[in-house]
């Protein structure tokens, strides 16, 4: 029992703290606020930088269709969504080839100056992508965004590190949130602001600067709150430890001649595993990776399904009126992601509510060819309940994958983990735009097909690829890191 009592007081006193290293003030912070409750300073810090580099991803789908066609570029209207979906993937494209770089600098000079390095990008070439006035203009600068904005996987990392590990799920499932909810926001904010000279006369007269440049004003009031969001990254602390591994170890040979044996059994020996080894990791980012396929080709081909006319099987919506559905789909993902998700993991697991949404995701999607014959006021409930449920079981997807790939490592190599997977993943999304929009001008081309006529042919194709994910969610394709005895310590 004395033993007992002497060791665990020496247990107490092994976590030491350098006075010039952000991330021990971090850690000493979350120590300190044992019993605190949820943190809501850093969830505004979380949320405010995934928005800033959400809302530019996907505000150009309301209004890429107009935009395509305004630069005369596809002979007949069919081959608009074509040639969108090389500009939707021109900014996945860049991303892909940068993403390992950036999460390399990450860990080594630190989270916050990648992260504000990103935001810096999002505000230069969103505003130029705005003032594009050729096809390869939006695409160099849509590119350029994607190649030079490495912030979404240091986040991820981030996410993790500022919270206490009770807290991981709800940091995580915050990036998830904000990360949906910007690329539900981003479209609504371009389907109202997009050719303001049509839609607001009396505020933007004709043949003035925002009748040349339709397309600019969704992307100036982002690039505004990205710098907004400049300005606040003052305020953002770094998480990533600067002291070397020497100290620890004079620390340990210390505590040693004290004869504190058990004082170093919490210390993490910081080897680089290879992390392309690590199956756990790499078996949820291959996953995240299918999955993020089928969103990014679901919201480009929702987009230009919606405006598309009566007589190709679109809906032949306004940008106003798919800036309502996305409007108000991005309400209902921010309710449940905060309030819902976090007790629904908890209760079934990452990977459990990841399979029974996967599941339900593929009826849903099936019917929206079927929710097209419909018109009025029918029509705008039913798309408006369906693309709030089909955004909600998405983020569960994704959510609970974040989770599974930061729980796959250690602090010191998440920034660079984050980085394959924003490389893979972006390689992915780089193939969805362009896939989507192609196959959706083949759909629309095959009106009178006797096997899935029309837009029947798209929605069927996308839940073949949600199918391959919900495969693969399952053993022995996916593995689960163990808790080692560390983690469960710390």
């Amino acid at each position: 029992m004395r033993e007992e009592n002497v060791k665990q007081p020496l247990l107490r006193r092994k976590k030491k703290y350098y006075e010039n290293c952000p991330g021990c003030k971090v850690d000493e912070a979350k120590e300190l606020s044992e019993g605190q409750g949820v943190p809501i300073k850093n969830l505004v810090i979380i949320w405010i930088l995934v928005v800033s580099n959400a809302l530019p991803i996907s505000s150009l789908f309301p209004f890429l269709y107009f935009m395509v066609r305004d630069f005369n570029i596809a002979k007949t209207e069919a081959d608009i969504s074509y040639y969108a979906g090389y500009i939707g993937s021109s900014f996945m494209l860049g991303r892909c080839l940068t993403s390992v770089l950036w999460g390399v600098v990450a860990d080594r000079y630190g989270r916050k100056p990648v992260i504000v390095i990103g935001v810096v990008v999002v505000v230069i070439f969103n505003t130029l992508f705005g003032l594009s006035t050729s096809f390869w203009m939006a695409v160099v600068t849509r590119f350029l965004l994607g190649s030079l904005n490495g912030m979404l996987g240091p986040v991820k990392a981030y996410a993790t590190e500022i919270f206490r590990e009770e807290h991981h799920s709800l940091g995580l499932s915050t990036v998830s949130a904000a990360w949906g909810t910007g690329l539900i926001i981003g479209p609504a904010l371009g389907g109202y602001l997009a050719q303001p000279v049509e839609k607001y006369p009396h505020l933007f007269p004709k043949d003035s600067f925002w009748d040349r440049f339709p397309y600019f004003l969704p992307n100036l009031v982002i690039s505004v709150l990205a710098f907004i969001v400049i300005i606040c990254c003052f305020w953002v602390p770094e998480t990533l430890h600067n002291h070397s591994s020497s100290d620890e170890s004079i620390d340990d040979a210390e505590a040693l001649e004290d004869g504190n044996s058990g004082a170093g059994t919490d210390k993490t020996i910081q080897k680089n595993e290879n992390l392309l080894l690590n199956w756990p990791l790499m078996s949820s980012i291959i996953i995240y990776c299918v999955f993020s396929l089928h969103d990014i080709a679901y919201q480009e081909v929702f987009s230009l399904w919606a405006v598309s006319p009566r007589m190709l099987g679109g809906l032949n919506f306004s940008t106003n009126d798919v800036g309502n559905v996305l409007s108000i789909t991005g309400a209902a993902l921010i309710i449940y992601q905060l309030s819902v998700y976090p007790s629904v993991e908890r209760a079934c697991g990452p990977v459990g509510i990841a399979r029974i949404t996967g599941m339900l995701t593929l009826p849903l999607l099936q019917s929206y060819p079927l929710i097209a014959l419909l018109s009025g006021v029918a029509l705008t409930i039913v798309i408006v309940i369906a693309s709030i449920l089909k955004n909600i079981l998405s983020a569960t997807i994704i959510t609970g994958l974040f989770l599974l790939q930061n729980r796959a490592v250690e602090q010191h190599q998440r920034g660079a983990a984050n980085g394959i997977s924003m490389t893979c993943m972006s390689l992915f999304k780089a193939i969805g735009p362009a896939t989507g929009g192609t196959v959706l001008t083949w759909s629309q081309k095959r009106m009178d097909a006797s096997f899935l006529p029309g837009t029947n042919m798209v929605f069927f194709v996308l839940n073949i690829i949600e199918a391959v994910g919900i495969i693969m969610m399952f053993k022995p394709f996916l593995a689960e890191k163990k808790k080692t005895h560390s983690d469960q310590l710390h």
